[in-house]
């Protein structure tokens, strides 16, 4: 006789409720949304960090500056998301108030590490209370403090892990590959950024556009996070 599906038997219904080999069975759901999602990559430069992300424009009619997908979360960190990204806007949101409150209290800068661990702390919560979905989204964040350079990938069950560089997204299998051929902790943050739009290149192939593009950086000698310019994306294109 052959076992009834999980799906059938109702695992799936509420996220409390753990599948008969362990798994909850909404998060994993969660996990194949990020999949869906729009690409998003970070590295870690010789120079600072980065962030480039595709924008995912469906409608011609869109204003392409108006779409934003890297946050700032304080001066020296940013973030960017794969998956729901109004999800990712509410928790990017509670990081910038961790991370002002930080600053009111200690008058210092919060480092990175804290803020992924508080927004990993509200992912968390998401996976075991009753009238709760979890977060269908999986945030990259990057920043510069006095412990040096530092890329997080959180996803949706409160998991987190730190990485050189690293991809989420629907490109991410494709990207990854690329990344581990290609990428070397010697790149330069320009030098970092030719090999992402490469990779996003690949990846979108005729959907592929400048215009497409987002990408910021943060130097580790200014600590200070920047938008990279179209432009600049043109020249390097």
């Amino acid at each position: 006789m052959q076992p009834i599906q999980h799906q059938m038997m109702g695992y799936d219904r509420a996220i409390t409720m753990f599948s008969p080999d362990g798994r909850l069975l909404q998060v994993e759901y969660a996990k194949k949304t990020v999949r869906l999602g729009n690409t998003a990559i970070g590295m870690v430069c010789k120079d600072g960090v980065l962030l480039v992300t595709d924008k995912r424009l469906v409608d011609k009619l869109v204003v392409p500056e108006a779409v934003e997908k890297i946050f700032k979360i304080d001066d020296h960190i940013m973030s960017t998301a794969a998956g729901i990204i109004s999800d990712a806007r509410v928790l990017v949101e509670q990081g910038q108030i961790k991370a002002q409150q930080h600053r009111v209290t200690y008058d210092y800068p919060i480092d990175t590490v804290s803020i992924v661990k508080h927004i990993c702390d509200i992912k968390q919560i998401c996976t075991q209370s009753g009238g709760l979905r979890p977060f269908g989204v999986s945030l990259l964040i990057a920043g510069v403090d006095e412990n040096g350079k530092k890329l997080f990938e959180t996803d949706p069950t409160g998991i987190f892990y730190q990485y050189k560089a690293t991809v989420i997204g629907e490109g991410e299998p494709e990207i990854e590959e690329i990344l581990h051929k290609e990428y070397k902790e010697s790149l330069t943050i320009d030098e970092g950024l030719k090999l992402c739009l490469k990779a996003l290149k690949k990846v979108l192939d005729q959907n592929f556009s400048a215009e497409r593009i987002d990408a910021a950086y943060i130097r580790e000698d200014e600590r200070v996070m920047k938008k990279i310019p179209k432009d600049r994306i043109k020249k390097l294109l």
